[in-house]
């Protein structure tokens, strides 16, 4: 495709200088809209050494509000970046509701060979890299963010040549590198490299256009029009959006597409003495598989989820009692502040992602998008039913880095949960463990069961399974839990 794209487009001063103090003001008319329509914007510029990225970035920044933007050089890998899912820098950067990030080259640069290997990345993450950028595009596109893709095309000769003038000035001679003359000495290899590229990423709501950039006048007042012409798109789409903020009533009947709870069978449990002997075995081989996943630079993250009073706290605890308190984190969720309400809802989690040879316990998770939001109407329905693939996407990219993915599901029964909520209100130790929020939960049990059971049934997959632990004895729940996490450690980590 791209050998096929005229580089002879060109422009003059006066037309130039013409268009372009039109499309400036253009431009800084549109940051209100974005502001009050709570738009996120992602303008992604990638392309050839040389290509004139820098100034075209400056070029687009200038009429705008500084306040308003934050810029990405994405070039370098450090090693924070090495250590995390290929997805996790852009994640962490991605926009909040009226604001605009720029990247200075993107995600789809990272499976080029040069950057795979600085990554590390595995067979298997080069396999599904197409999978998880398209699955990370899509995430995006049905969160309203606006992803703008600028691919900036150059000849051959042309990158030679400024190649030459930066390096004969020693202000810019630094800005070119052995990589950059490999570049052009193997120009039609790079040229194929891109072109799969671009083929492979080129969805709907989120194409490429190829900026002819030869011509850096031309180059600035053709990016400048696909931008300002894309925000507009939005605008009006937004603008002819009725009651976007509709709350549905739940529905007058349940019907559960799988009854997965109640096939759970509460009975089982362990006497005080059995328990302990298991627990101070299953407490010191987690301590030793915890060293050893540092040795070999294996994440683990660790979901749980469960009815209120079902457990977790005591069931984190007796997991962590013994690990090294250096290699893991446990991270509680609640109700999501402002900053994290304006980004897309994956956005606080993948923020907290661990890094190569460290454990997140997540206490509640990503899963509250298809319970609590579903349940209490925070969400608009056409939202968290995305939110099954969403979610599915998002883990399978975290197993493809490589990382061992652990779902509990604490189960507990509607007289189990009435009797501990009853216990937590009269000892004068636990009462804050007890909430309104809790008893108006327990109102809606019936909607949640049918809400989980539909999270189970969409969500268990091969990578990221669903453990549903018998909860009703917590003795059980704890054993039960440390032995899955120890015999799936050891069969990863043999």
């Amino acid at each position: 495709m791209l050998d096929k794209i005229d580089l002879s487009q060109s422009m003059d001063r006066a037309a130039y200088r013409r268009e372009i103090k039109t499309l400036e003001k253009r431009m800084s008319e549109l940051q209100q809209p974005i502001k009050d329509f709570g738009i996120p914007v992602m303008i992604v510029f990638e392309g050839w050494s040389a290509s004139g990225k820098g100034t075209l970035i400056s070029r687009i920044l200038y009429p705008l509000d500084p306040r308003q933007f934050n810029v990405h050089t994405m070039g370098k890998t450090p090693e924070e970046w090495v250590m995390r899912p290929f997805l996790w820098p852009y994640w962490t950067r991605i926009p909040a509701k009226g604001r605009i990030s720029i990247f200075d080259k993107s995600w789809h640069r990272v499976i080029m060979p040069e950057y795979a290997q600085r990554l590390r990345l595995s067979a298997r993450a080069k396999s599904e890299f197409y999978y998880d950028v398209n699955a990370f595009e899509q995430q995006l596109r049905d969160d309203d963010v606006v992803i703008i893709k600028l691919f900036l095309h150059i000849s051959k000769e042309t990158q030679r040549q400024r190649f030459k003038e930066l390096e004969k000035n020693p202000g810019s001679a630094w800005r070119v590198d052995e990589h950059d003359w490999e570049q052009n000495k193997n120009y039609s290899g790079y040229l194929k490299r891109f072109d799969e590229m671009i083929n492979h990423s080129n969805y709907s709501g989120s194409r490429w256009s190829v900026i002819e950039a030869d011509d850096s006048k031309y180059a600035a007042v053709k990016c400048l029009n696909i931008i300002s012409e894309r925000i507009e798109r939005e605008i009006k789409r937004l603008s002819e959006t009725a009651d976007r903020e509709s709350r549905p009533e739940l529905p007058a009947a349940i019907y559960p597409q799988a009854d997965i709870l109640g096939a759970v069978d509460l009975s089982k449990g362990f006497e005080e003495k059995e328990y302990r002997e298991r627990v101070e075995k299953l407490q010191a081989r987690i301590s030793e598989l915890g060293f050893r996943l540092y040795k070999v630079r294996k994440s683990v993250i660790i979901v749980y989820e469960g009815w209120d009073a079902a457990g977790k706290g005591g069931n984190i605890k007796r997991l962590t009692e013994r690990m090294d308190p250096r290699a893991y984190e446990v991270i509680p969720i609640g109700a999501p502040s402002a900053e994290e309400l304006a980004h897309h809802y994956m956005w606080r989690f993948m923020n907290k992602m661990p890094k190569d040879g460290h454990v997140a316990i997540f206490d509640r998770s990503w899963y509250g998008r298809v319970m609590v939001e579903r349940i209490e109407r925070l969400t608009p329905p056409e939202r968290w039913q995305n939110a099954y693939q969403e979610i599915n996407d998002t883990e399978r990219h975290l197993a493809n880095h490589g990382s061992i993915i652990f779902k509990f599901w604490l189960h507990i029964d509607k007289d189990e949960q009435l009797a501990r909520f009853e216990a937590r209100r009269k000892d004068p130790v636990k009462q804050y463990k007890i909430t309104d929020e809790d008893w108006r939960n327990r109102e809606k049990w019936d909607y949640y069961e049918n809400a989980i059971n539909e999270m189970l049934l969409k969500t268990d997959t091969e990578y990221a399974p669903w453990t549903i632990v018998e909860s009703n004895d917590k003795r059980y729940a704890r054993v039960k839990t440390l032995e899955i996490v120890v015999n799936e450690l050891e069969k990863q980590l043999d």
